[in-house]
């Protein structure tokens, strides 16, 4: 079963043995997620917004121990909450996609610059690469490279379920923003329809802001990438 998360902004997904919780975070709603298995004890933090005491206060409730950070990308809103979960479990490596080695420590790469609060955070500890296996609980979630949003942005993909965890790839009825630097529309479209519309039309989609969706619903109705594979 799943456990519901205080301040949560979206349902829980069960997954079989592991348990999927989101936390609405900061000023931009950015969705958080707590992954780890029913009945262990380890535990990912998948990106960490402003404000993520509520995630820190989860991972106590449930004695759970995070043994990594994984970021989908590292825009100041994914990971503005990484230094102070970082400071209140020691040791936390972070990981990131290895096209935004330098973004956790350049307040211009990572957008804070221009919100008049440069930020920073720790990391990376791991430089995650495109099609790796990462291990949760004895299950696997690949690394999918889908950039187009920002140049290091990853979805997780689960092995054994029909789960994915997009950031801000792919949104219900939407993609991510394109107008930042090192963003690139045509780019975003390649990374949708190739790593994520490949996927199981009934996988479902946790992105970095708003509602869950399917990849079969996105198929079908998404308005900004149309499915060109005339199914």
């Amino acid at each position: 079963m799943s456990f519901p998360a205080k301040d949560a902004g979206m349902s829980n997904t069960p997954i079989p043995n592991l348990c999927l919780e989101c936390f609405t975070l900061g000023p931009y709603q950015t969705n958080c997620s707590l992954l780890y298995a029913s009945g262990g004890t380890d535990c990912w933090i998948i990106d960490a917004s402003f404000g993520p005491a509520p995630i820190a206060k989860r991972v106590r409730e449930l004695g759970l121990t995070p043994r990594a950070i994984v970021l989908t990308h590292a825009h100041v809103d994914h990971i503005a909450g990484v230094q102070e979960l970082c400071r209140a479990f020691k040791p936390l490596p972070v990981w990131i996609h290895e096209a935004e080695r330098e973004w956790l420590g350049d307040p211009e790469l990572n957008l804070s610059l221009f919100s008049g609060v440069p930020t920073t955070a720790p990391g990376p500890d791991r430089l995650l690469q495109h099609h790796e296996r990462l291990t949760m609980a004895g299950r696997e979630w690949q690394v999918r490279h889908t950039p187009g949003h920002s140049p290091g942005s990853i979805s997780l993909c689960s092995q054994a379920e029909p789960v994915a965890i997009v950031g801000d790839a792919l949104f219900a009825g939407s993609v991510g923003r394109t107008d930042f630097p090192g963003c690139s529309m045509k780019v975003l479209e390649k990374s949708i329809r190739e790593q994520l519309y490949t996927l199981d039309p009934r996988t479902t989609i946790h992105p970095g802001h708003g509602p869950t969706s399917t990849i079969g619903q996105e198929r079908r109705s998404n308005p900004f990438v149309s499915d060109d594979s005339g199914e």
